[in-house]
């Protein structure tokens, strides 16, 4: 198992009042991203685990990306991709920001 670690400093805090979130496919393991509101709003963390060597600059791209389009401020993010694709996580990372913004 690889364990990636990135930090970012967001421009703002994550919206919402969500404490945490869950998504993916998590009855089956596949692929699961918590999302949680544990950091301070000027920092973001993020954790992936997955069994795939050699894809870290395109995880780093990825997040990178998410990071500037979300601005995320202020939570803990860990992923367990299960071997999934990228670009699927993206989309999940997404969904899971939107999850914390509908909380209210």
């Amino acid at each position: 198992m690889v364990i990636i670690k990135l930090r970012y400093a967001p421009g703002r805090p994550a919206a919402g009042q969500a404490r945490s979130a869950i998504v993916g496919v998590v009855a089956s393991g596949n692929l699961e991203i918590l999302l949680e509101r544990t950091l301070p709003d000027t920092e973001c963390s993020v954790e992936i685990a997955t069994p795939v060597r050699g894809y870290d600059e395109v995880w780093k791209a990825v997040v990178a990306d998410f990071v500037e389009r979300a601005s995320p401020g202020g939570l803990r993010i860990s992923i367990n991709d299960g071997g999934a694709r990228p670009d699927t996580v993206a989309l999940r990372l997404m969904q899971g920001v939107r999850m914390m913004e509908a909380a209210r």
